[in-house]
């Protein structure tokens, strides 16, 4: 049965923009309704107990636009909170599981890397499911909680001197390592695609938005929920209007912030 409802998608800020933009492409008949946690970003800086808080009020910000899907587009929710979405009336889509899919899939000599913030790392999340589906792979996992903020802050292109010297950094140890595919960990990594391409050539990147794109995709089809309708239409939804917010937006997104539907929302009164 066709459902027209909107997929909801959360994140700690702009990020999971990355991952909409890919649903957007891989579903372009779907509306999205998306929130992005603007005024309380990073969440994988944060304790567990406050990322479990956030991600339970962005879900209950979402259920309440009547959603018929709610994708976590947030690596680290996706780490240390994905519980919060057991018990939902709707289908819950964390972008971690797919994603360690795609890199068993796709790596050769075994070496995995995981580039995320440092409450995923903590949680082992990547790492726990990699070793179930390949007992003998060898997964390293790298924080790089720097590259959000560079992210959100519209610091990223191959250009930028910063951004190249942060992903250096981060990834010194990984390029010892000999790793043939590496996890873009949080859902702001994939704009430092170039960087990271031209500092680890030969390296596959996964893009956990794009992974769990195809999910999302391939559940709407098995549910029989897709919308058959023609018109669809998207919302953006902050808690925090950056000033950075219209470049940060075509970022991410690759639409100018202008022809986007965006409203401020109070998370004290979620």
């Amino acid at each position: 049965m066709a459902d027209s409802r909107a997929i909801g998608i959360f994140d700690s800020g702009l990020g999971g923009l990355t991952v909409a933009k890919q649903i957007m492409s891989l579903c372009p008949d779907e509306s999205i309704v998306y929130f992005g946690d603007t005024g309380r970003v990073p969440y994988g800086t944060k304790g567990v107990d406050t990322i479990r808080k956030y991600a339970a009020e962005d879900i209950r910000f979402l259920l309440g636009k009547d959603v018929k899907m709610i994708v976590a587009a947030c690596g680290t929710v996706s780490a240390v909170a994905a519980d919060a979405g057991k018990d939902l009336s709707v289908p819950f889509i964390e972008v971690i599981s797919h994603s360690v899919k795609d890199a068993a899939a796709a790596t050769v000599n075994g070496k995995i890397g995981v580039l995320a913030t440092p409450a995923t790392v903590k949680s082992h999340a990547h790492k726990n499911l990699i070793e179930k589906l390949m007992p003998k792979a060898q997964v390293f996992e790298t924080a790089a909680p720097l590259l959000v903020s560079l992210a959100e802050e519209g610091l990223y292109g191959k250009k930028n001197e910063i951004a190249r010297l942060t992903v250096e950094h981060y990834l010194n140890g990984m390029k010892n390592m000999g790793i043939d595919t590496l996890i873009l960990g949080c859902t702001h990594f994939p704009v430092f695609r170039e960087l990271i391409s031209d500092y680890l050539p030969g390296v596959t990147l996964i893009d956990m938005g794009l992974s769990a794109a195809k999910y999302v995709k391939e559940t709407l089809e098995k549910t029989g929920s897709r919308n058959t309708g023609e018109a669809h239409a998207h919302y953006f939804y902050v808690s925090d209007k950056p000033v950075t917010f219209e470049k940060t937006v075509k970022i991410f997104l690759g639409e100018n912030a202008e022809d986007l539907k965006t409203d401020l929302v109070d998370v004290e009164k979620i």
